[in-house]
This record gives C-alpha cells, structure tokens and sequence, in this order.
C-alpha cells in the first residue's frame, strides 16, 4: 500500500527522476518541500522501469554539485595565518591589491607616454607684462604645452596693471614667442590652442579688490574649464612686491586648500631677500599665509640638465664617491662666467651686484650639490636637509678673511667678441661713480669629515670673454712620479661638469704616447648630452615649472636653506662696506677678472682653470 500511494503523487514527475536514478538519497531531498513526507518511500520504486538503461551511471555527474557543496570547508584553511615567507608574501599582495582604489584617469591618455602630466590647474602669473614672464616664463609654458606635458584642462590667468583686453594680450605674449621661444618657427596650431586658455586680469596689486575679482573668475573657470581649484601662483614681479601679493591673496582665502581636491601653491623668483634680516622678514610673511609645503623658491640653475645630472653621476655610479673626498681631491673650482653686461638693468644690479645676484644663489647652490652626503632617498626634503647641512658647515668670515680670501671687481670699457663695449659706469641707469661689483671671487671651506682643508674657489662675472659654467673636481697628484724621464710632466686627474653651453662630462688623465720611449701626455674622455642622447634638453625653466605643477620640490629652495646662505654673504657685503674701496673698474670687459683673483690661487700654488 505504501507503494500505491507513492506511484500516484510521483505520476507527475516520473520523467525527471528516471534519469537521475543513481541519486535516490539526493532525489527525495529535493522533493521533499514540493511532495510532503511519503515521497521518501515511493522513490525506491522509480528505479524500476530505467533499470536496463545505461543512463543512470552519468546521472550522478549532473548532480555532483549538489553533494560538492562541503567544497565551502576548505575556506577556513585560507583563513589560517600564513607560516613561511612565501604564504605571507601571497597573503600581503593579495591585501594591497584588494586595497589599492583605482584611479580616475582619463582611458584616452592609456599608453601614449610615460612622463607624468599634473593635474588640471590654473596657472596664474602675476607681473605678466614684464621681462621675466615674457622672454623666460611664458616661453617655457608654451614648450611644455607643445610637448603635450600640460594637462588638457589647463589656463594662464595673467595679472598685470596695464590695461590689456584678452586679445591683445595674447597678440603681445605672441610676438614674445617669435623673438625667445626655444623652439623655432613657433606652430601657429599649438600657439592657437594654447592662446584660447590664455585671459588676462588686470589690476594693482596694493588693491584689495585685484585679489577678490581674481578669486571669482578662478572659481569661473573652475566651472568653464575644468580645472578642480588648483592653482599655482606665480610671482614674476619685484622682489618688493612679493609680501604684498601673498598677502593680498591671503585676505581672499587663495591659499586655502579643499578636503575634496584643490591644491594651492606658490613661486617666487630670486632673489630671495636683499640681506639675512629681510629673507627672514619675507619668510615669515609668506608663512602667515602659505605653509612651507606650498611654497616653491625657484633657482633657475638648478633646473639646468647638467645639475640635475650631478646627482645621478655622485649617487648612481659607484666608481666616484669612494674618491669623493678629501683624501683624494685637491680643490673644487666652480666659474659662472657671462660675456652679456647688465642688459638694461642698471637700476636693479645697482643694488644688487655679483654678490647678492649669484654668490648667495647660484653659486652656494651648485657648491652645496657637489658638497652634500647621499640622501637616504630621492625625495624633496631628504635632498634639501643634506644641502642644508654642507651651508652651515662653512664658517662664518671674518673681516680680516673677507679681505684676504674674497676678491670684488668692476668690469670697464673693452672688447668682448671682437665688439667694443662700454664699461659698467657707463651704463644707463648707474651711478657713474658706482662701487658696486661685477665681479666676485671666494676661497670657502667646508667644516666636515669630507672636506676638511679642501678649498672650494667660486668665482662670477659680468663681460667676461665667454658664456660658461663650470663645476672642476681637481684631484691629488700622484704620491710618487714613477716616470720621470717623460718629456713633460702630466698634469693631475681633472672632472670636469659643463653646466653651459655644450652640457657634457670631461675627465682628464695621463696616457702614454705611441712610440718608443715613455712619454706622457694628457688626454681626455669627453661626454655631451648633444652627441650621446641626440635630444634637446629642456630649458631649466621648463624643468622647473612643470615641477612645480607636479608637487615636486626636490629643486627648489627651502626657508632655512635660503637663511644659511644669507648668513654667508651678509658677513662680505659687511666687511666690504667698512673696506677702502678698490680702484674700481679694475678689469677690462673681455677678460677674465680682476688680478687679485688669479693671486687668490696662485699664492697657494694653484691657478684658475681655462674655459
């Protein structure tokens, strides 16, 4: 009876279950919400009528994944703590990957290049109608958009007083290109897309309102053009206005950073500061304002490709730091040499001079790369504390060093590329009894483990025969002249970095000329970006202005680091301010400097090096 009660409610579904016969236990499981409880015993006699049929032996694969369902056991065992490193390493990349968000990246951009562009921004340059922005700022904006290292989202705000409409504007900064862009015939295509992103905001910078209008079009823009409220400021202006626009910017809330996006920064040119007590003024103003993190102290030098190659030559190659010191080098020399006259300029060098516009700059910059101690990693500020450190281990001058150890000269009336030239006195804007220098040549040394009793002589000119920069690593001389029967006598080992022109490495050493006999000469081995790269390097301000789109800061100049350089020169402007003054001009235009410079080395037996 239990048979005929089962056929009549399995009737309906006889067909399904003959051919998973083989799953009897499985089967009634499954049917045991649909049929009720007596199912279980009517399933036996299914079996019955499929019993010749080959059939039901592959049934069972079909319902595998019924009885697979245990499988879920083995996820504890997953969950157990890794016990060798090669479990932990599997477990840590299997966490980050899970961890890491993916990035909002425009798809399009996928695998055309591998520079890094920076974010949308608006680049906005205060003193847009002067020099700087024309022949330097601007050029080099336009070079980085042509080379597609801008991103699309992307506009100049340019502030000046002068009245200008955003066309002509853009006519004038055009007419700049043509004259100073790197880059020769200037494409009128690129120049139009990059003109469209181009307005001009005109204002005074002492009046509130400059600041407030400006605010409001960035915030127009930001919906225009996309550019998320980032933006970086740029002070091409006179030092003396540096405090007054940050300030001004302050009032309106334009440093204020955004929790959701929206970074804020700013530039200022050099220099920094006209002695120790105003650089500390003008840092303090600008931190009421800006945090130190967003504030970029450009050094157009070190920008250059051959400085920035100096790192990679000390700290990527392990055959010269072991001789990188005072056992094996004799003296650094390093010449910043310019043919050019102060160009027009006379108001501004008058109260600056070759001391304030590169010693405190240029020239403690290159000195403090060549001088510093491997950074424990390539990051902004780990590259600045070791710079930072080599400045404050050169000692103070006293007045008695700076009359014998520190040379100044005025260049006069000469010759410089077969051209007659006026003299300093005689240019516009200059007091035509002017004390101020040319000219400056220094023997500074550095109190540490590595350089101690190693000389660094720097010197800086104004009309000099050539355009050169120089770094020169003048080694020891051999212990012991083995051979001393050769016709002349060789000269010690020389590394030579050419900043500019003609970027490249020279090193010079003894070798043996073919023949009979020993006799040794001088040879060299001579690199240059030019010939090995077969690229044109970028102009340092290209460099340096897209690092600071990026949030790299590794090139520019810290708070501190600008104070310690201060400390170093105010002392020699002091002491010259207390001194007889020289028997200015005391150099011809189209030589190499004073003749107290050439006895700056020579009473200790050494000689500058010929450029």
């Amino acid at each position: 009876m239990a048979a005929t009660r089962g056929r009549p409610g399995a009737s309906a579904t006889a067909k399904e279950p003959a051919e998973a016969a083989p799953a009897p236990v499985a089967a009634p499981a499954k049917r045991e919400p649909a049929e009720g409880a007596p199912a279980p015993v009517a399933a036996p006699a299914k079996r019955e009528p499929a019993e010749g049929a080959p059939a039901p032996v592959a049934a069972p694969a079909k319902e595998e994944p019924a009885e697979a369902a245990p499988a879920p056991v083995a996820a504890p065992a997953k969950r157990e703590p890794p016990r060798t490193m090669r479990d932990l390493r599997l477990a840590t990349e299997s966490r980050r990957r899970a961890a890491a968000p993916k990035p909002m990246e425009n798809p399009l951009r996928e695998g055309l290049r591998l520079e890094r562009v920076p974010d949308p921004a608006a680049f906005v340059l205060f003193g847009a109608t002067g020099d700087l922005a024309h022949r330097k700022v601007i050029p080099a904006l336009f070079q980085l958009w042509r080379t597609h290292l801008l991103p699309h989202e992307f506009t100049i705000v340019a502030v000046g007083r002068r009245p200008y409409t955003d066309e002509a504007f853009r006519s004038e900064i055009k007419e700049s290109l043509d004259a100073f862009s790197r880059v020769q015939p200037v494409d009128q295509e690129t120049w139009d897309d990059l003109a469209s992103r181009i307005v001009y905001h005109q204002g005074d910078f002492a009046d509130n309102g400059t600041y407030q209008r400006l605010s409001e079009r960035l915030e127009q823009l930001d919906e225009t053009c996309g550019t998320r409220g980032n933006r970086i400021f740029y002070l091409a202006t006179q030092p003396s206005a540096f405090a007054e626009i940050v300030a001004g910017l302050g009032r309106v809330g334009l440093d204020h950073e955004r929790r959701d996006g929206g970074w804020r920064r700013v530039v200022i040119e050099k220099p920094f500061g006209h002695d120790l007590d105003s650089a500390v003024v003008l840092n303090r103003e600008v931190g009421k304002v800006f945090r130190e993190r967003q504030v970029y102290r450009i050094d157009h030098y070190l920008g250059k490709e051959t400085v920035r190659n100096l790192l990679v030559f000390r700290f990527g190659n392990g055959i010269f730091e072991p001789i990188w010191n005072r056992r094996h080098i004799d003296h650094v020399q390093i010449t910043v040499a310019e043919s050019i006259g102060i160009e027009g300029r006379g108001a501004f060098y008058e109260e600056t001079g070759a001391s304030r516009d590169f010693l405190q700059n240029h020239l403690l910059q290159l000195l403090s790369l060549v001088a510093m101690e491997p950074p424990a990693t390539f990051e902004a500020d780990a590259l600045r504390d070791e710079k930072v450190k080599v400045i404050r281990a050169i000692p103070e001058m006293t007045r008695e060093q700076v009359a014998h150890d520190v040379v100044r000269g005025q260049y006069g009336p000469g010759w410089v590329s077969a051209k007659p030239v006026k003299g300093y006195r005689e240019e516009p804007s200059v007091n035509p009894a002017s004390e101020t220098e040319t000219y400056v040549a220094a023997r500074l040394t550095i109190d540490d483990w590595r350089w101690s009793g190693v000389p660094f002589y720097l010197r800086m000119g104004k009309r000099l025969p050539k355009r050169a920069t120089e770094i020169a690593i003048q080694f020891k001389e051999v212990p012991h002249q083995l051979f001393k029967d050769s016709a002349s006598d060789p000269e010690p080992n020389l590394l030579a970095m050419r900043i500019q022109p003609d970027e490249g490495i020279m090193l010079r050493f003894g070798a043996k000329v073919p023949g009979l006999g020993v006799d040794v000469r001088n040879v060299t081995m001579d690199f240059t970006y030019g010939s090995a790269f077969s690229v044109d390097s970028p102009d340092a301000y290209e460099t340096l202005i897209l690092d600071a789109l990026l949030g790299d800061a590794s090139l520019f100049t810290r708070a501190d680091e600008v104070e310690e350089a201060w400390s170093i020169v105010d002392p020699i402007i002091e002491a010259w301010s207390e001194q007889t003054v020289p028997d200015f001009p005391n150099y011809e235009a189209g030589t190499w400097g004073p003749e107290a410079a050439d006895d700056l080395l020579a009473r200790e037996g050494r000689r500058w090096r010929r450029i």
